[in-house]
Formats: C-alpha cells, structure tokens, sequence
C-alpha cells in the first residue's frame, strides 16, 4: 500500500497521508514518497493549487512515527529529521498555493506540515500542538520558528514549552487556522478555496506568494523591491494581455499560465 497518495483533479492536486492505521504518521518510507510527489508538483506547471490532508477520519497526521524511532540508531534519527525538515521546507518553497485540510489530530510533526502550507482548514473538534517536549525533544521540521512567526513569540511559547495541544476552535481564535468547518464541509471548504484562487491568473498568484514569502521577513524597503521585481515578470505574459481583452470583451479571461 501506498503511504502517500496523489490526485490530479484538473489544475488541483491533491496530496493525501495513507497510514490511516497509524494515524497517518511519517516514518522514512513515507517522507520519501511524498518528497517524490513534491518534486513533480514543483515541476508540473499545470498544477495550480494544492489541497493536503489525512486519511480517514482520525489524523491529519500525528507527527513522527514513534514505533519506527524506537528502532533507529541515532544516524538513522538524524537521516529522518533531515529529511522531514527538508521535504517540510520544499513543500512551503512550492510556487502553487497550499492548503492544509486538517481532518484530525496534527501533533508534532503533523502540525509542522499544516504550517509549512499556505493555508490551514480545520475540522471541528481537531486536536493540535507542538507536543515533542513532552518526549524530551524539541519540534525539528520548524515547528520552533514558523509557529512564532505565525501567531507571535510568546503564544508559540506556550503552546511549545507545556506541549499543550489544543482544539481547532482555540486555534482559529489565536490564529493558527483560517477557518473550522464540520466534518463533512472540511474538504469542500478547501476545494472551494482552491477554486476561488485557480480562477486567477497562475503566473500572478505563483509571483503574488512569492513576493509575499520572500518580504515577509524583510525590512520594507526590500520587500517593496522584491515586489517590484515579481511585478516585472508578469508584465511580458499572455494571461495579462488575455485579462485585459477579456475585460474588455465582458467575458472570463482563460488564463493558460503562459
């Protein structure tokens, strides 16, 4: 069986964790397969938008696989953390836009994939948190730095230095998730959010997240010449060209990415 599963629907791909039975958690085999699919979604120009989530009903993903770390030495503990940290970093380096479809529990390294991606969905009731220092390590795939630049310093704290996990609702209200939806809206909500931005012009949605992740942590000045340069690269495309006949001629544009 599969560890990691891909989908093509159209210009969505959709990326799903299959080890329901041990909810959904990463040992080696499944970090390389789902770097595998990566690769390809970062070279596939077709692809617009991508939905990540876990299967059955259970875990998103639940973080590291412990049963297998019990077994490593401590170069193979390594060889995984490199791993997990750098499959995590080329998945928030993908030009498509992420979703997070978080359908269950995302502990540990479970928590540190919802956060490498763009945005994150929760289903009600979803048990999340930072939880590895409660087994004496610390979150290894970034969990320590993308948690504090996404809800501040002194709430990633908290949540990290107690190993505290919380609910989706509590995560919506500190701004960890962008929305909460019911078990059986969750996936609608994230294909509907990947609908509304494929609607858009690919080029300028790949170059608008861009200039964004690249600024976000640069002084303004930079960031506003990071900008300018993303700028620069969509002004010679045909979809910008196509918009503008478009609007004139009070029809949708039918962008091609080119």
């Amino acid at each position: 069986m599969d560890k990691v599963m891909f989908e093509k629907e159209g210009h969505l791909g959709l990326i799903t964790i299959n080890r329901p039975d041990r909810l959904n958690c990463f040992d080696y085999e499944t970090l390389v397969q789902l770097s595998g699919f990566i690769e390809d979604i970062q070279m596939d120009q077709d692809i617009r938008a991508v939905i990540i989530t876990g299967a059955g009903r259970k875990a998103f993903s639940a973080g590291a696989d412990l049963k297998e770390r019990r077994t490593l030495s401590e170069k193979e503990v390594r060889r995984n953390v490199r791993a997990i940290r750098d499959v995590f970093t080329a998945i928030e380096n993908l030009p498509q836009p992420t979703i997070a479809a978080i359908n269950g529990y995302a502990l540990g390294g479970g928590l540190e994939l919802a956060l490498v991606c763009d945005f994150r969905y929760a289903v009600k009731g979803a048990s999340m948190g930072l939880t590895e220092v409660s087994w004496a390590i610390i979150p290894g795939a970034g969990g320590t730095q993308r948690l504090t630049r996404l809800i501040g310093s002194s709430r990633a704290k908290e949540l990290i230095l107690t190993a505290r996990r919380i609910e989706a609702e509590k995560a919506l209200e500190i701004g960890l998730v962008n929305e909460v939806f019911s078990e059986e809206g969750l996936m609608a909500g994230a294909h509907a959010l990947a609908n509304e931005i494929m609607k858009n012009g690919p080029l300028a949605v790949t170059q608008a997240k861009y200039a964004i992740n690249q600024g976000s942590n640069a002084d303004i000045n930079t960031g506003l010449a990071i900008e300018a340069k993303a700028y620069e690269v969509i002004i010679p495309t045909e979809d910008r060209i196509e918009a503008l006949e478009a609007f004139k001629e009070k029809r949708p544009a039918d962008f091609k990415g080119k």
